[in-house]
């Protein structure tokens, strides 16, 4: 069990991987190279779940982890919820667990879900929208949202630009139109017990995200995959004033560390008062633990 009061953060956004090698057949280690280039990630070899346990376990700094199932999409073998969600429990003192369901696999993902939440410990959902190639309110994910809004469990979404597929050929067939996050906005008033995070940043449309965020009690942001210092001047004059308890700490670990992440935050332009609620408490309230 994490202990949620001497904890000094929750980073909300890091990839769970596998070992090394265990996609060179299906080009999944190709795509993760540049990735690690786009972002200048230090590391030859992603992280396991066990190494990303001990690296936040030595900073004292929770990790909300999960895979993406994106291989009806992309062909890439999907790391398995339920490998994951064994992994996170034997390191229950750092890691909260995340799930991915391809939205596409409808009451079939629907029933997965619902087995994780009530028997596996799995305490909310991850979605990429570019890299499952949907659209997020496509009512063939519905049935999916469904289960997960019943579980009141939060459903994190990519929104945004991705580093997926950046500079290879033709963006590795990734299509960035799905992440706008004005889709959210549908989902979000025909979901309104689903707590949602916009992921990111969501370049170029983060004045969409921040007027969903406003408007849509559910909705919420997390900060990951940029180095506050490239924040734009809206996102955090938002974060300091009208959404300042709807903002969350995020890395995007492995390709941003969150010492890196933490460093830049320290000088930004954010206010003394802010910085709790982004950094943990936020968190804890979306996840019931406050």
């Amino acid at each position: 069990m994490i202990d949620f009061e001497k904890i000094r953060a929750i980073d909300f956004h890091t990839h769970a991987e596998e070992a090394c090698g265990c996609h060179a057949d299906d080009g999944y280690d190709d795509l993760q190279s540049a990735m690690a280039k786009y972002f200048g990630a230090p590391w030859a070899h992603p992280p396991t779940i066990d190494q990303t346990a001990e690296h936040y376990r030595s900073m004292n700094i929770a990790a909300v982890i999960f895979p993406v199932d994106a291989e009806r999409e992309t062909g890439y073998r999907r790391y398995n919820n339920y490998e994951v969600a064994e992994a996170c429990a034997k390191n229950g003192d750092i890691l909260i667990p995340f799930a991915s369901i391809d939205p596409a696999k409808g009451k079939l993902g629907a029933r997965e879900a619902r087995d994780l939440v009530e028997n596996y410990g799995i305490k909310g959902f991850k979605f990429h929208p570019t890299m499952q190639g949907f659209y997020p309110n496509d009512r063939m994910a519905y049935p999916l949202y469904e289960a997960i809004a019943e579980s009141g469990k939060p459903a994190l979404f990519h929104t945004g630009q991705t580093g997926v597929g950046s500079g290879m050929k033709g963006g590795n067939g990734m299509r960035l139109k799905y992440s706008n996050p004005m889709y959210m906005d549908d989902v979000a008033v025909d979901f309104p017990e689903m707590p949602i995070i916009l992921a990111h940043p969501s370049f170029p449309w983060q004045e969409e995200a921040l007027s969903v965020a406003q408007h849509k009690p559910n909705v919420y942001i997390d900060l990951s995959g940029w180095s506050p210092k490239y924040f734009p001047k809206i996102l955090i004059q938002y974060a300091n004033t009208i959404l300042r308890k709807k903002m969350l700490f995020g890395s995007d670990w492995p390709m941003i560390a969150p010492e890196k992440w933490l460093d830049a935050f320290d000088k930004a332009e954010f206010r003394d008062e802010v910085r709790p609620l982004i950094l943990k408490e936020n968190a804890m309230s979306l996840l019931g633990v406050s």
